[in-house]
């Protein structure tokens, strides 16, 4: 084994750095590693990796006469080092003391963001964190639907454990009190719907045909998706807001000790709730649009009442309300399922909380524009 580098010999620490033949790196710390003595630097080590030689690994013989804080702080950089070379680091030698400093500094990963200097934008790495964060994400997904789901069968059975007046309110909730914001949604995007199609139409003289552009687009589309768009923003995020609460006052942990299934408890009976919701309010917001597109139609287009009716009853069929209340049915499960879920995520304290809230909405919204596009590639597969 040959001597690849040393210190000069003084009232400092020394650092000692040798080459095996099996491609590994000794280093041999000796003298007092005390801030009195100085710091010692990692300039030899960080050469050696500049040389481009593979290191299979790197071995730390601590032979210090006395040490401090800089002992730790050598060894964490060193840590650092070989994180991002993904290099085995073993330590030999150290003192009790400061192994287990070393161990406490390294068992708990830095948070991310936490540091103040940046290490610079790499857009290859960003992408790849993304996207191995949306699929981490969309697996704990999955995999928290199954957990409803398995839930869900022990209800049939008669096993799960939830308080039925408090399914009552969340009903409540989620329903009559999400009427009024309904109401004022739906109203206007039928009203957005028919000046849009007025001002295309009467290029050609068919103004009558506001009907159909009406009629069809709530039926099919607009009406179940701004329900759950309103859900998200109101519900959604209300559900994970009251589970991350839970969680911080550690209400969670309780149900859990006293053998209780959070999922049962909290999880479900929001989730039915919604499920069972989002179809009324689907059919209440087909209503409010077609409302909204009569008042335009019959108020500005001078299209009579009993016409637009007439060419509503023979644009839309029974099949485009069944597509809708298919598609609200799926998107209230999106709904619940991802806000229940971001709060049994959410940390202890209060900005944890608000976190959930806003990753709950985003992700709603998300997972409803994508369930969305499947819904429009499937239904053109099968022609409905």
């Amino acid at each position: 084994m040959a001597l690849l580098w040393s210190r000069p010999r003084g009232p400092d620490p020394r650092v000692s750095i040798e080459r095996g033949e099996d491609r590994c790196l000794r280093i041999i710390l000796t003298g007092p590693w005390r801030v009195a003595n100085g710091v010692a630097s990692l300039v030899p080590v960080t050469q050696e990796f500049a040389h481009g030689d593979y290191v299979a690994g790197i071995t730390v013989e601590a032979r210090v006469e006395a040490y401090d804080s800089t002992l730790i702080a050598f060894l964490l950089k060193l840590h650092e080092i070989c994180a991002l070379g993904d290099i085995p680091l073993t330590l030999q030698g150290l003192p009790e003391g400061a192994r287990r400093l070393y161990a406490l500094a390294t068992a708990v990963p830095e948070r991310e963001g936490a540091a103040r200097g940046g290490k610079g934008f790499a857009p290859l790495t960003a992408l790849g964190k993304t996207a191995l964060g949306f699929a981490k994400q969309g697996r704990d997904w999955l995999n928290f639907l199954g957990s409803i789901t398995v839930s869900t069968l022990r209800l049939m059975r008669g096993k799960a454990q939830f308080q039925q007046r408090d399914f009552l309110l969340f009903v409540e909730e989620c329903g009559a009190q999400a009427l009024p914001i309904v109401t004022i949604i739906s109203l206007l995007v039928g009203l957005i719907l028919a000046f849009i199609g007025a001002m295309q139409l009467k290029v050609f003289g068919a103004e009558l045909y506001v009907a159909n552009l009406v009629a069809v687009a709530m039926a099919r589309e607009m009406a179940a998706l701004m329900t759950a768009i309103v859900l998200s923003g109101r519900t959604g995020a209300a559900f994970a807001a009251q589970i991350g609460a839970m969680q911080g006052n550690e209400e969670v942990d309780a149900l859990t000790t006293l053998g209780i299934s959070p999922i049962d408890f909290l999880v479900l009976p929001r989730v039915l709730a919604l499920v069972l919701m989002t179809p009324l309010l689907c059919l209440y917001s087909n209503l409010m649009g077609l409302i909204g597109g009569y008042v335009v139609s019959v108020g500005i287009l001078d299209i009579t009442g009993a016409a637009y009716i007439n060419q509503t009853l023979l644009a839309v069929k029974l099949g485009d309300f069944v597509v809708g209340l298919v598609k609200s049915l799926v998107f209230g499960v999106i709904v619940a399922s991802a806000g229940c879920l971001q709060g049994l995520r959410a940390g202890r304290s209060a900005a944890a909380v608000g976190e959930a809230t806003t990753n709950a909405v985003v992700s709603c919204i998300l997972l409803i524009i994508i369930a969305d596009g499947i819904f429009a590639v499937l239904l053109n597969m099968l022609k409905l």
